[in-house]
């Protein structure tokens, strides 16, 4: 049945639709001739009309409304409308002419048409897009048949205009158009400055800028690497406490000049100090006191029993006043005196440093093994080599003063820190032998001599002065270096007098060794600067910490309101008890170092972290953040101080 409602249909002659009930179908273009070109039903009775240019319509029928049925529009063939549909008044309205942009003068009138050929919007006739090379040249035809063509229009982007500005370079879009177009607002205007807006600093400010051996996680580190090391911290503390040592000595008068607090330096059984009249002449003492000036600590040297005869003697030690040298003991003053029992005296200022040595106590006295035996270790060779360059830097400078230090003997240098050597006692000869016609060339040879002197006697541990110069040079031959012993021999051989031994002829021998002295002492100076660091910090927590125990737990507080459970500053002390007396599950305190110094540093920088804060009994729970307790930390020290005068 299929099949067959399929074979009668298909039998159905296949001819153009017919409208039912249409009036003017005749009217109507044939779609047939609007797709295909041609009607084959035409001449067998196809209602629809088949020409394409006739049209019946005229303007005084009623205008019909859409329909779904009507022929589709045809852009390339439409259909002509008459010249009368406008009325007079419109027909006598000034022709509307626009204007060149930047220009003053108006663009040719196009021309007056309602009506365009077809052919202008043939695609077929239109010509391909060129970029660059379009021809802007239209010519349109009037329906009499005549053509109009209009002048070239203007490119936009031709930057002919702006030539003479610009020159020959590339234009560059991005860039300033001020420049360009005088008086008109730039398309891109000027950048501001970028100001780089201040942030709170790091809560955790431990700058450790040494060198690390060994790289280390956060858990492996210890609570000592934010203090300095034990060793330093011990040898300061026992400077420390030598400098302050108060010291009972009933022979010494309580003031002398401007210096009180007189203690010895060296004591002896009877506490009367050390007596050296081998090197000045007259038997000295050292002692350590205080300036009622500045408070400062100073050594005095004494020289007993002399006299001043000559006040040009004193004079020699203004030179020395202006010696300022890392290997040199400064100069402050000298005066003589008759305080000490009625005796004049010699008194010499110079700078003290607690805890320092002689190189004769400190290479003199024999070390022992674990059985307690005596045992002879010959001094480094690097020591030997370090002394060389420190004394000969000093030399350097004290000669080109036009001085002489004369007094390089082992009991007069004393050591500081380790193989950090200054030449002590200096201008005190210049002004005890005043008298003796010395010339300044044959001083400054004895001090060259004296060094060479110096470091033989150290290398073969014989500081005495009746050493044999040539048994020594054997010995220390045979310990030390081939270039240190070259070094030491020229230095002890006396020259012809022709010619002079110069310290600079030294220094530019033994360069290796100068830089070899100037690296050990930069890395000193990067340690020391990493511990400065630390103790940096330290200083500042410390602060803090006093600050915030200044405003605790005060006998005024327990009456006021702002320190009671429900007051502002009642949360500083939930605070204290968060970072310093916590405790575990079991009721044990928790000591964590670490936990204590990272609170205290978000409180000092005051960040936005919340903490969570517990009342002692359990019942209270408060939620702040550092930046509010630094506030009211800084708020409740400030009513501290408005009841407070400081002085």
């Amino acid at each position: 049945m299929a099949a067959a409602r399929f074979q009668t249909e298909s039998r159905k002659p296949a001819g153009s639709p017919r409208p039912k009930g249409r009036e003017h179908a005749k009217d109507t273009l044939c779609r047939n001739v609007l797709i295909y070109g041609h009607c084959r039903y035409e001449d067998q009775g196809c209602a629809f009309n088949h020409d394409p240019n006739k049209n019946t319509l005229t303007q005084s029928e009623p205008k019909k409304t859409l329909n779904v049925e009507s022929p589709a529009f045809t852009p390339a063939l439409p259909a002509p409308t008459k010249a009368g549909t406008f009325s007079t008044q419109a027909a006598a309205t000034a022709v509307f002419t626009p204007r060149v942009p930047n220009s003053g003068t108006p663009a040719p009138a196009l021309p007056q048409t309602s009506d365009l050929e077809p052919s202008l919007l043939n695609p077929a006739e239109t010509a391909e897009f060129i970029p660059g090379a379009l021809d802007y040249t239209i010519a349109h035809t009037a329906t009499n048949g005549t053509s109009h063509d209009v002048q070239n229009y203007t490119d936009p982007f031709n930057m002919g205009s702006v030539a003479h500005v610009m020159g020959e370079t590339q234009f560059n879009p991005f860039q300033d158009s001020s420049s360009i177009a005088s008086g008109t607002v730039p398309f891109y205007p000027a950048q501001t400055t970028y100001n780089q807006t201040a942030q709170t600093l790091q809560y955790h400010l431990y700058a450790d800028v040494a060198k690390s051996r060994e790289n280390l996680l956060p858990y492996q580190k210890y609570s000592h690497e934010f203090f300095m090391p034990d060793k330093l911290r011990e040898d300061m503390q026992k400077k420390s406490e030598a400098a302050l040592q108060p010291f009972q000595a009933p022979n010494l008068p309580p003031v002398v000049g401007h210096y009180h607090s007189l203690a010895p330096l060296v004591a002896h059984n009877n506490q009367s100090g050390q007596k050296s009249a081998t090197k000045f002449g007259y038997p000295s003492w050292v002692y350590r006191a205080t300036s009622s000036k500045n408070g400062q600590l100073y050594s005095l040297r004494r020289l007993k029993g002399y006299r001043l005869t000559n006040e040009s003697a004193i004079r020699q030690v203004q030179p020395w006043k202006a010696i300022d040298h890392p290997n040199v003991v400064s100069v402050i003053e000298a005066f003589t005196t008759q305080q000490f029992g009625g005796e004049s005296s010699l008194v010499f200022v110079t700078d003290y440093f607690p805890m320092s040595k002689t190189l004769a106590e400190h290479h003199a006295t024999p070390s022992t093994n674990r059985y307690g035996r005596p045992i002879s270790t010959p001094v480094a060779d690097s020591v030997l080599w370090s002394y060389i360059v420190q004394i000969a830097s000093a030399i350097k400078t004290v000669h080109a003063a036009n001085l002489a230090i004369r007094c390089l003997d082992p009991t007069k240098i004393i050591l500081t820190d380790k193989n950090r050597i200054r030449i002590n006692a200096c201008s005190i000869l210049d002004v005890v032998k005043f008298g003796e016609q010395r010339s300044l060339p044959d001083l400054q040879q004895d001090d060259m001599k004296n060094l060479g002197m110096l470091i033989l006697g150290l290398g073969v541990n014989n500081l005495s002065a009746s050493i044999s110069v040539k048994n020594a040079i054997d010995q220390f031959a045979r310990n030390y270096t081939t270039e240190l012993v070259n070094v030491v021999t020229w230095l002890i051989t006396p020259t012809d007098g022709a010619e002079l031994k110069s310290v600079d002829y030294l220094l530019a021998h033994i360069t290796p060794h100068v830089l070899t002295a100037l690296d050990s002492a930069q890395h000193a100076i990067d340690t020391q600067n990493s511990e400065l660091f630390r103790e940096l910090e330290n200083g500042r927590m410390f602060r803090l910490i006093t600050k915030l125990n200044t405003v605790l737990e005060r006998p005024e507080h327990s009456t006021d309101r702002d320190w009671s459970p429900h007051g502002k500053f009642y949360l500083l002390s939930l605070f204290r008890d968060y970072t310093f007396h916590q405790v575990d599950g079991d009721g044990k305190a928790v000591l964590d170092l670490g936990h204590m110094i990272r609170c205290m540093n978000k409180l000092d920088a005051g960040i936005e972290e919340k903490v969570r804060l517990t009342s002692r009994d359990e019942q209270s729970v408060y939620v702040v953040t550092y930046k509010e307790l630094n506030a009211r930390v800084a708020a409740a020290f400030a009513d501290l101080q408005k009841g407070t005068r400081r002085f």
